[in-house]
């Protein structure tokens, strides 16, 4: 029989509509605390239980809501954030006006809320069955209480998690937005079980300029670590702006957990974005290492679109290459200003690693004296040990006076080279503390800067082949390979249309060395369609280069003279990047001399 076309009710319509809003309890949460934001909250609180399963209840103290809104609050595409007459001028978090009348759709939803200077109202849906507006206690702002998440809909409940995996999610949420909107303050409780509960994130409004409350919202999120450790970040191309904190290589994570990206103000995944975080931070980091960052993209509302994901997590740019070109400038020249920096976080391994002897009850020892005491104090010790008799077992060494030169070169940041251990870590003192430098890594990627140097000014040899290798692929392939032809071309990769939708190879980059043309091609357009642009062919010769670096540089086990560890602490610091090896590995630890003496109790 012929099917037949029915009109689905409202209430199914809603539930199919929540299975797009609300995927798992952080969803809920999301949409909430969102709205929250919206209404011009200061401060929003977020009580759940068993993950958000059985509850989640978001308070805030913002706007509020009349009893003439309440019901209107539940109806589908019914929203204040927009009027509907331009879908590109957004500046606000919601705009779909889905969030709630999907919520109630699936569980039991109670909106407690009260506007300045009317009485404080309440109403109830429970799956999908709207009830009556009745009076209610409140002082300010808003209370929404979801209860029972996916009861009307039992079958979702077998694709959630644990309830320790749902409550991490919930948290994830939470502290993306807490970073997207500093001066709000943010607490989540889990009251599972009953009672007050235990708060398991709390993040207190910040004030300051920019970077100041931006700092100050990343320690209380990301750790003090993350923002001792980053670099701030401040461009603009075109009317488009980029702010934030990268983290140095140094300072990098197995997972791309600490990947925080915001646009206009909201937390997004996009591939765009990532890819070019990514192109940003090749030369630094192996494949397996991902950097940590928070970075803010802010442009007109014209120049992006949101409404491409029901739960608006991804974006869409009307000139994607500027925001990626913006993001990889940015980044590289930030960290290229870091010059020799490395993470402190280095220095606190190295003494953790250290394992001083236990002791017991603290004795007293001298303090360290400067240079000028410790003269006089020989000075007046000589003649006392010159007339004490030979058998007495203590001996006094006239000091080695510090030549000028010495004392010139311990206030160079990577200070002066005092010996070698191993042959292969040199020992350096610097005006407080001491240096330890991988020779071997610190000179390869001294090598690695120079070769691309060199590259970069005098261009990338192409090795002609003796006969074209024409590859046959789709007319949309080759089309989008013709559009960057010459981009390729500028790093040795010379192909032209050879008839139909075949591409011939006329030339490689020679530093290559043989190439599979067709191989390399395809490599070429898969980074195309994932990112959108190409570095493919560079990090291969950066690959190459970096290869070349390694094998050319100081091996371990070669024993140094001092002027040449001298030579090669002064070149680490006025060379970008020296502060981690071609696989973004650290070059040196620096310890302090405090830290030092607290190890040996001289504190």
């Amino acid at each position: 029989m012929r099917p037949q076309i029915r009109q689905l009710d409202d209430a199914a319509v809603n539930r199919i509509a929540a299975g797009e809003v609300v995927e798992r309890p952080a969803s809920a949460v999301k949409e909430l605390v969102e709205n929250a934001i919206d209404a011009g909250a200061r401060r929003v609180s977020v009580d759940i239980a068993d993950g958000g399963k059985t509850l989640i209840r978001v308070t805030d103290d913002g706007c509020g809501m009349t009893a003439e809104d309440l019901p209107l609050a539940l109806s589908r595409h019914a929203t204040s954030k927009i009027d509907g007459a331009d879908l590109l001028n957004i500046h606000s978090f919601g705009f779909r006006g889905e969030a709630l009348p999907s919520l109630g759709a699936v569980g039991r939803l109670r909106i407690c809320s009260r506007a300045q200077g009317a009485p404080a109202c309440e109403i109830a849906v429970d799956g999908g069955t709207i009830g009556k507006v009745r009076p209610a206690a409140l002082s300010t702002g808003t209370v929404v209480t979801l209860r029972d998440l996916f009861y009307a809909t039992p079958a979702r409940l077998k694709f959630l998690r644990t309830d320790r995996a749902e409550t991490q999610a919930v948290g994830e949420v939470m502290r993306r937005l807490a970073m997207a909107e500093p001066a709000v303050g943010f607490t989540l409780r889990d009251v599972s079980g009953g009672g007050e509960g235990r708060v398991t994130f709390r993040a207190d409004p910040v004030t300051g300029d920019l970077f100041d409350a931006l700092r100050g919202r990343l320690g209380q999120v990301m750790g003090r670590e993350f923002v001792d450790n980053a670099l701030a970040i401040d461009a603009e191309r075109e009317g488009v702006r980029l702010t934030g904190l990268a983290a140095l290589p140094t300072y990098s994570r197995g997972s791309a957990v600490a990947q925080h990206l915001f646009v206009n103000g909201r937390p997004v995944k996009d591939k765009l974005l990532i890819g070019a975080l990514r192109g940003a931070y090749a030369d630094f980091l192996s494949r397996d290492r991902h950097p940590a960052v928070a970075l803010f993209v802010d442009c007109d509302p014209h120049r992006v679109d949101v409404n491409v994901h029901p739960a608006k997590s991804e974006v869409r740019f009307r000139d994607p290459g500027i925001v990626r070109g913006l993001i990889v400038s940015a980044l590289r020249h930030a960290l290229a200003e870091a010059g020799h920096r490395a993470s402190s976080t280095l220095a606190d391994a190295t003494l953790g690693a250290l394992r001083p002897e236990p002791t017991g009850a603290r004795v007293y020892q001298m303090d360290r004296p400067g240079p000028a005491a410790r003269q006089m104090a020989h000075a007046a010790q000589a003649p006392g040990f010159a007339d004490l008799p030979q058998s007495f077992s203590g001996r006094v060494v006239e000091p080695v006076e510090e030549s000028p030169q010495g004392l010139e070169e311990t206030a160079h940041p990577l200070g002066a080279a005092r010996g070698q251990v191993h042959e292969n870590y040199i020992i350096a003192q610097t005006e407080d503390g001491v240096v330890i430098v991988d020779q071997h890594a610190a000179h390869e990627r001294l090598v690695y800067e120079k070769l691309k140097r060199q590259m970069a000014d005098t261009g990338v040899a192409a090795q002609a082949l003796l006969i074209p290798e024409i590859v046959e692929l789709s007319a949309d392939d080759q089309a989008r390979l013709l559009d960057i032809s010459d981009d390729l071309y500028r790093i040795g990769l010379g192909i032209e249309p050879f008839g139909g939708s075949a591409i011939a190879v006329r030339e490689t980059p020679a530093i290559l060395g043989p190439v599979n043309a067709e191989a390399l091609l395809r490599d070429v357009l898969d980074e195309l369609a994932d990112q959108g642009s190409s570095a493919l062919v560079q990090e291969k010769l950066d690959a190459i280069l970096s290869r070349v670096a390694c094998h050319g540089s100081i091996r371990s086990g070669r024993v140094m003279r001092a002027e040449e560890m001298n030579a090669l602490l002064r070149e680490m610091e006025a060379t970008p990047h020296s502060g981690q090896c071609n696989h973004g590995r650290p070059t040196y630890v620096e310890l302090k001399l405090s830290d030092i003496e607290r190890l040996f109790g001289r504190t």
